[in-house]
Formats: C-alpha cells, structure tokens, sequence
C-alpha cells in the first residue's frame, strides 16, 4: 500500500529523503522498513506548532501525556519486528498519534491497533481515514488485554514502557511468532520475544526510553 500526501518547507519529500539517509547511517538496513517510513508523511502526526521538527531524530508531545517516537525508533521495532520476512497480523499496542500504525500498514497485511485514550484515538481515526490507509483496525480499549477475538497474531508490536509482557498478550502472539517492546523501571530496554513449539525466548537490546503502560480506558 502506498501513501501519497505532499508537503511543504520543512515537510516536503526531500526532507522525509534526508530522513531516510540520517535512518540507514543509524544502522537501519531493512529497505521496505525504510520505504514505509519514506511514504509516510510524519509532519502531519505532530502538533501543527511542530511540524518543522517533524524529521528530527527526537521523540515530541502529541498532547494527553504521550509522545510520537524517534523516527529511529520507529524504524528500529518496526525492522525488528520484520525480521525480514512478512507480516500477516499484527497487533500494536499504543495506537498514539498513529504514525507508527501508518508505518506498520505499509508492511503487513493487516495491522489492528489499541489505544485507550479515546479522544486520541478519534483524532487519530481521523487522520488515518484522510490517508486512505484502509489494511488498519482501530479499537478503543485497555490494551493490556490485546484482542482475543482476532488473535492470534504473528507480530505483536507495545508501545509503552512494563516491566513484565501481560499473560494475555503472550498469549496471542502464534507459534513462530515476534513481539517487540520497551521493559524496564529507571532503566528502559528494548526487547524481543519469540515464540517457539518449546515455549517463549527474549532478547534483550539497547537502552530507550517510553512513556509508561497503563490499564484502563479513558473515554474523555
């Protein structure tokens, strides 16, 4: 699926190009991660105050108390999660602003997203909608308890910072399958799971730095 938005200035495609380039000196070296993340207008994700700083490698405010990741970062559990191979199902945690949710459309099949903050996710319907990105599910619920009713999933993608996987979550993820997410207390790390016949084996990888997970829904 391709995405076709133009920018202006600072959000234009050459500047998502030198973006791309900053991405593979960072040590990204899936291109169809790469591509994805190339066709994604990422300025039109942050607050319009913002949009200069877009394609800067840093983490910003999306109001309610979360952040849009790095686009590094963003590269980094998407390609992790590739493993390059394809993606069928996947299921991400933290729909946010929805620009990881863009990125992921553009290398799985079908992505289904969870968010439980629900003036969040309504903006974010919105400007997925616009895109004409239509492989996305959204649903507004605690994410800690994934999605019984589609699993299982052969790709499982969290947001946000826990110190241990929610049972639910491993759960759903298939035999065969990857999950990759943030873990930790003061120290944040990267992690991956995969799920093998013989049970569940995680890696664990550089330090980062996510806001928190949290159970519950908010409705307002």
């Amino acid at each position: 699926m391709s995405v076709k938005h133009s920018g202006i200035g600072m959000t234009s495609q050459r500047t998502r190009m030198r973006m791309i380039e900053r991405l593979r000196t960072q040590g990204i070296a899936d291109e169809i991660v790469l591509t994805a993340m190339g066709a994604i207008p990422r300025h039109i994700f942050v607050e319009e105050a913002l949009a200069s700083r877009a394609y800067e490698d840093v983490s910003l405010p999306i109001n309610y108390g979360q952040t849009i990741s790095s686009p590094w970062i963003v590269a980094r559990m998407s390609e992790l999660l590739r493993a390059n191979s394809g993606l069928s199902k996947v299921l991400e945690i933290g729909t946010g602003c929805g620009y990881q949710t863009a990125v992921l459309a553009q290398i799985a099949k079908k992505v289904y997203s969870i968010e439980r903050i629900g003036p969040l996710l309504t903006r974010t319907r919105i400007r997925l909608q616009e895109l004409q990105i239509r492989n996305i599910h959204l649903k507004h619920a605690d994410g800690m308890l994934g999605l019984a009713e589609v699993s299982s999933f052969d790709a499982i993608i969290i947001a946000a910072v826990m110190t241990h996987v929610p049972a639910p979550l491993l759960e759903q993820l298939e035999i065969g399958g990857r999950m990759v997410f943030p873990k930790g207390t003061q120290k944040q790390n990267l992690c991956v799971i995969e799920r093998t016949v013989q049970g569940y084996t995680e890696t664990v990888l550089e330090e980062v730095n996510f806001v928190p997970l949290l159970s519950g829904v908010i409705k307002k």
